[in-house]
């Protein structure tokens, strides 16, 4: 026991040695709530990084009951290669979308605002969930420890809302602060993880008999085999919102080399196109990204090896997958009872802390969805630690309606998690797609319009399985919420909440986001593009009751007209003002007059003034 203490011990210093730190002159240079690499594959990354303590086992639990586990390496296979795919697009949009955005900007510039729009409210049910889905995980995780997983309800969801609140303390606390805090335990948690590799290394070695089969398989006939592994491959796909959530999040990481590529530009030049592809926070998105070409994967597979192995899977002596693992793992060495329950431990409150990421998109794409007019302006509010503490709050409120709801148990939420992110990642690829024919020529052009499309019809083919493979636990129900979720946002966009004046859309991104440069600028954009789509939608429901005797009168202006993408990002001029100046006047705060056919396309840098004062609203 020593050992084990003293190996934990030394294996805590490391990793908080190793956290990231936030500095008051960091601050300064980058801007409050700006992060680094090592902060950026904290909050960006653990839900991801989390995923192994439950991925494998949903994926055998699809398989085992029927006896089909030797075939799950056919599921791991499957998702090793959607994560290669998935991973490579991303990190590839990062060059061109390195502003932020994620597939809401992607699908705005090259595909249509409908998608867009979709993609806004989809990302939002997708990161609630995952709240909600991340706390209840880790109490499940704890009440097996505790051998006290069918107690009362309201104790799951009790404990599930500690740890939401714990986390939504962390968020509000600032992005130095909760990634310092996640950092160190996802060292903690890699160390532990190497370490009880080692071990169950050592147990086949030592010829460790397998568990024995707790009840006889279940008859299935080919095509239900089929299914069922169908089910597994897409259970085990999960936890891919990282990927959009780097790239929707790249706007909060600082403009600057990591360490790494700092030192290999002085040491390695010979290197130096790989230091450039990972040069500046692009960069950084890259590298949290690239983990994601291999580690679900390479987890699952060894997870899955080791399970049908020893035969042990969720549920097989009362402990989870990986709680079985873990504990023939760290039982081959001294002590090996303390490092179990250190890592079982860990495991809550690393799940619980895979909210961060979803708190941390949740405020990337807030602020945007209030600029289009798709949520009440009040919602916007950055504090001085650079946190947009209201949609939050509002996210925190929803998620512990929704536990409450679900009656604390997990498997009632697992079907709405997971699914809706692959609705943006298949607009992404489309959006890949377009930019590639509208850029390049030849075999690169060939070549790369392909790799999108596949990668395009893979994120949509898993989309509907996902829908497939959670069916008989309430996957249908996904349909249903998806089809509310987009109704919904197209009347508030309709409605009055959705109209946005320049001078409220400055007011927003300038003065209450305290977003400035090209990020802002493309929000700008995107926002006038939504009016103009607005307006589109407001004038066909006009044509549509004139064909039924319906005549009113259009009381509504016809918008500015937004240009084109790189008009509004001003490539030719990155320090130019804002796009909504010329159209403000002295004022901004009183409404513009009406223009017949529309504001100009575009001004030129002549006639961009300096944007005035404007008032808080």
């Amino acid at each position: 026991m020593i050992f084990s203490i003293a190996l934990l011990v030394l294996i805590f210093i490391i990793a908080l040695r190793a956290a990231p730190k936030e500095s008051k002159e960091h601050a300064h240079v980058h801007g409050a709530g700006q992060i680094g690499l090592a902060a950026a594959v904290a909050l960006f990354g653990v839900d991801y990084f989390t995923s192994f303590y439950y991925a494998t086992g949903e994926l055998m639990s699809a398989l085992h009951p029927y006896g089909l586990q030797r075939f799950g390496y056919i599921a791991v296979g499957v998702i090793a290669f959607a994560n290669f795919v998935f991973g490579a697009l991303y990190m590839y949009s990062l060059g061109i979308f390195n502003e932020g955005g994620g597939s809401y900007t992607a699908s705005m510039r090259y595909l249509v605002p409908t998608m867009s729009l979709i993609v806004a409210v989809v990302l939002i049910q997708d990161y609630v969930f995952t709240i909600v889905v991340s706390a209840l995980s880790g109490v499940d995780q704890l009440l097996s420890i505790l051998n006290a997983y069918g107690v009362s309800w309201l104790v799951h969801f009790g404990i599930g809302a500690v740890l939401v609140a714990i986390t939504y303390y962390l968020t509000i606390r600032g992005r130095g602060e909760s990634a310092r805090v996640t950092f160190t335990m996802l060292a903690v948690f890699l160390m532990l993880t190497v370490i009880m590799t080692g071990g169950l290394i050592l147990a086949n070695a030592r010829g460790v008999a397998p568990a024995a089969n707790q009840a006889p398989p279940l008859p299935s006939t080919l095509l239900e085999a089929m299914y069922h592994m169908l089910t597994a491959s897409m259970k085990g796909l999960v936890a891919l919102s990282g990927l959009e959530a780097m790239s929707n999040g790249i706007q909060f990481v600082i403009n600057d080399d990591s360490e790494v590529v700092k030192w290999g530009k002085k040491h390695l030049p010979r290197l130096n196109g790989l230091w450039n592809y990972y040069s500046g926070k692009s960069g950084i998105g890259r590298m949290v990204q690239t983990s994601f070409l291999f580690y679900g994967g390479l987890t699952t597979f060894i997870l899955a090896s080791f399970a049908i192995r020893f035969n042990v899977f969720d549920g097989t002596l009362g402990r989870t997958l990986v709680g079985n693992l873990a504990f023939i793992g760290f039982g081959q060495l001294p002590g090996g009872e303390v490092l179990y329950w250190v890592y079982q431990l860990l495991a809550v409150f690393l799940l619980a802390s895979a909210s961060m990421t979803a708190f941390q998109d949740l405020q990337a794409t807030g602020w945007r969805d209030v600029a289009i007019g798709e949520i009440p302006e009040v919602v916007v509010y950055r504090n001085q630690a650079g946190t947009f503490t209201r949609s939050v709050t509002a996210s925190f409120v929803v998620a512990m309606v929704i536990m409450l709801l679900v009656r604390g148990q997990t498997t009632l939420a697992v079907p709405f998690y997971g699914v809706g992110v692959f609705m943006p990642i298949m607009a992404m690829g489309l959006a890949i797609r377009q930019h590639i024919l509208q850029t390049y020529k030849g075999r690169t052009r060939f070549w790369g319009a392909l790799g999108a499309s596949i990668a395009a019809f893979l994120s949509g083919f898993t989309f509907i399985g996902q829908i497939a493979g959670k069916w008989t636990e309430g996957g249908w129900v996904v349909l249903i919420s998806f089809t509310v979720l987009v109704l919904a946002a197209h009347a508030l966009l309709l409605s009055p909440i959705g109209y946005r004046r320049p001078s409220q859309i400055y007011r927003i991104v300038r003065d209450k986001a305290r977003v400035q440069g090209a990020m802002a600028s493309i929000v700008e954009w995107q926002s006038l593009r939504m009016q103009e789509y607005r307006y589109y939608l407001l004038v066909a429901i006009a044509h549509f009751w004139e064909q039924f005797g319906v005549r009113r009168p259009l009381r509504y202006e016809q918008p500015i007209h937004a240009g084109t993408y790189d008009q509004a990002l001003h490539l030719d001029h990155p320090d130019a003002p804002s796009i909504l100046t010329k159209y403000m006047g002295s004022d901004p705060t009183k409404p513009l007059e009406p223009h017949l056919g529309g504001m100009p396309n575009k001004a030129s840098a002549d006639q961009a003034g300096q944007p005035g004062k404007s008032h808080s609203g």
